[in-house]
Parts: structure tokens; sequence; C-alpha cells
């Protein structure tokens, strides 16, 4: 039987963000400021590994106060009653991660691609394996149905949300 092994993520060197096109002739851009992640594989190419991800909702940050705090509000992802987003990876081939992602009460399989940057050992000593995960889903299909149309006729939040994901973890 071979040995798992633990690595949790590494914040400062970690980013969750999406970006959403706004009124169709520009896009938003924003982040997720906390969010835990652990990995348990036994092998270094990460290929039967379990990966679960718990992202605060009350920490999206869009760089407009109003924006972040309509996105909390029922409207969007009602951080207050659902304050987590999860993602439980349930499979990953070197190229793509499969995985349930959990928004509200919804829960649906995404896939997203995967780059895997490699492991290295950092000048502190520690161990550091280096992912980027990027992947497109339908904010709809999680339940977040708000919509407005400008006087023109033109979409305010676009439905697709592209997702980009950089993250780093450290071997325990």
């Amino acid at each position: 039987m071979s040995t798992q092994t633990k690595w949790v993520i590494d914040p400062a060197h970690s980013d969750v963000k999406f970006k959403v096109k706004h009124m169709m002739i520009s896009s938003v851009t924003g982040q997720f400021e906390s969010f835990d992640a652990t990995v348990e594989s036994s092998s270094d190419d990460f290929k039967d590994a379990k990966i679960d991800v718990a992202i605060d909702v009350a920490s999206i940050s869009t760089k407009n106060e109003d924006r972040d705090n309509h996105l909390k509000s029922d409207d969007f992802f009602n951080a207050e009653t659902f304050p987590k987003m999860t993602f439980k990876a349930n499979g990953f081939d070197g190229d793509k991660l499969k995985g349930e992602l959990s928004i509200r009460e919804t829960t649906k399989e995404v896939v997203l691609d995967a780059d895997f940057n490699g492991i290295a050992v950092d000048p502190y000593g520690q161990t550091k394996a280096g992912f980027e995960l990027s992947g497109e889903i339908n904010r709809k299909d999680f339940g977040l149905t708000w919509s407005a149309v400008t006087e023109a006729g033109n979409i305010v939040v676009s439905d697709k949300i592209k997702l980009m994901i950089d993250a780093q973890f450290i071997k325990q």
C-alpha cells in the first residue's frame, strides 16, 4: 500500500479569480481573498489526488464595495446562508481536473484545464507543488439567476463565468 502525502494550500502564492462580461462590452475581474485547500496523493504526478477546496464567499472582491455587497446578497451567492463554496476533485489525468463544485444548494460536475507546473523546494526547505487551473461555468446552473437588461437591450451580467486559479501547495 502506498503512503498518502498531504499538501496544504499556500495562500500567499495562490489566487482564486474569476472574470465575467459586464454589459457585454467589458469584463469585471474579481477574486476570493479567503480559501482553504488540501490535497492527498501517493504519487508526485497527483493523478490519484484527492482534492478538497473551500472558498469563503464573503471574501469576494471586485474592487467595488457596492458590487461586492450585491454579489454577497441573495441575488447571487447569499453569503449569509451559504458561506462556503466547495470543490471536491474526483479525477486528474495530468491535463484535466474533474470534480464537484457546490455553490448555494447546487452541486454540478465541472472540468477544469490543469497545468501541473511541477514540484520544487523553496529556500526555506519546504517542498511545494504548483498548478494553474482554468475553466468556465454557467452561473445560472448554480442558482445565480439575477439578471438585468440595459435600456439598449444589453445584458448587464453574462451567464458565463471564466475561472482562473493559481494554486501552490506545501507538502506536510
